[in-house]
């Protein structure tokens, strides 16, 4: 994030709000994903990394709001600045190499046949140490100055200096990277399961098999790709802007306006697409559960239909006995663990 279009402050608290709201989302998410113990499985683990991520760069960006109004030469905003400023690279890069991380599991799983539950933890720990090590860099050249969002790499005035070319290089050309290879990831995987839909499509009244299994587990991992779609939706108006202030158009409150809203959104997006397919998958699920009791119970009295009179009174006693009932078979989100 590079905004620098002068002190806006209505932005600025746009900003603010917007991630504070950004932060009740994910957590939510997070809450649902721990209480209903999802965790279990990798497939939710991948979105539950996504989220916290998006948690944790939203409560820092909420922490920008103490640069609303402030003495830029206090000593304690100088330092908190920085502060600040540090977490967000850090936060911000945790998002991009989790991101990146689960387009390439999904990459390898839909179109490589490869299943990569055992690199989970090189995921996490790449994720976490190698933003360190980036963000660790402006703070050694003391990069980490105010703009009219809060605190990020810059040179504090606006004008070009070396804190653009850092920038440029610690982040935009990164996320440039990242954005084209999951681009063309998401464009493989998308003609892939095209092709295994009209596969499927062929062999629906076949026994079920192997590929069967896979095309199962294919369905459960489709959530993650979200995530890069949401990258790309939201991260490239960034970039634009990026460049849009690099060429000298300064000055524009609408820029800076903009740039708020999709960086907050995001992460906001990040928490809603986890939630939403929690709730669609337990809906799914009882739907399910709930036919096959229905079918269950035909099948029990289509036994029956050709009993005599008695048979037949002694099954409908049964069914309407106030002691007697058929328990439903508990919710599982879990399906077939493939990742």
């Amino acid at each position: 994030m590079n905004i620098s279009s002068g002190d806006d402050l209505s932005s600025k608290i746009v900003f603010c709000v917007l991630n504070f709201v950004s932060v009740l989302v994910c957590v939510l998410a997070a809450i649902l994903v721990f209480g209903l113990k999802l965790y279990r499985k990798i497939v939710y683990r991948l979105s539950l990394y996504q989220v916290l991520a998006a948690l944790g760069f939203s409560t820092v960006e909420t922490l920008q709001i103490v640069f609303v109004n402030y003495d830029q030469l206090s000593e304690v905003y100088r330092r908190l600045c920085t502060a600040i400023g540090l977490l967000e690279v850090y936060a911000e890069w945790v998002k991009l190499l989790f991101t990146a991380w689960v387009t390439f599991h999904l990459f390898c799983f839909a179109v490589l046949h490869k299943s990569l539950k055992k690199l989970e933890v090189l995921y996490v720990v790449t994720s976490l140490i190698i933003p360190a090590v980036i963000a660790a860099v402006p703070l050694i050249t003391q990069s980490y100055r105010t703009e009219p969002l809060g605190c990020y790499i810059s040179d504090g005035n606006g004008t070009d200096s070396a804190a653009d070319v850092e920038l440029f290089v610690l982040w935009n050309v990164p996320a440039l990277i990242v954005l084209f290879a999951a681009s063309i990831a998401m464009a493989v995987v998308v003609i892939k399961l095209g092709s295994k839909v009209h596969h499927r499509i062929k062999k629906i009244k076949e026994p079920i098999t192997r590929g069967d299994q896979y095309w199962k587990a294919l369905k459960q991992l489709l959530p993650l790709a979200a995530f890069p779609v949401l990258f790309f939706i939201f991260e490239v108006p960034v970039l634009v802007f990026d460049i849009y202030i690099a060429e000298g158009f300064v000055g524009n409150e609408g820029v800076t306006l903009t740039a708020s809203v999709f960086i907050a959104l995001w992460s906001m997006a990040s928490g809603m697409t986890l939630i939403v397919h929690i709730f669609v998958a337990r809906l799914y699920c009882s739907s399910r559960i709930h036919l096959r009791w229905y079918t269950d119970i035909q099948g029990i009295r289509g036994n029956y239909s050709s009993c005599d009179h008695t048979t037949e009174k002694a099954v409908v006693s049964l069914n309407s006995d106030s002691n007697t009932h058929f328990s439903l078979p508990a919710c599982s989100l879990d399906g077939i663990d493939a990742a």
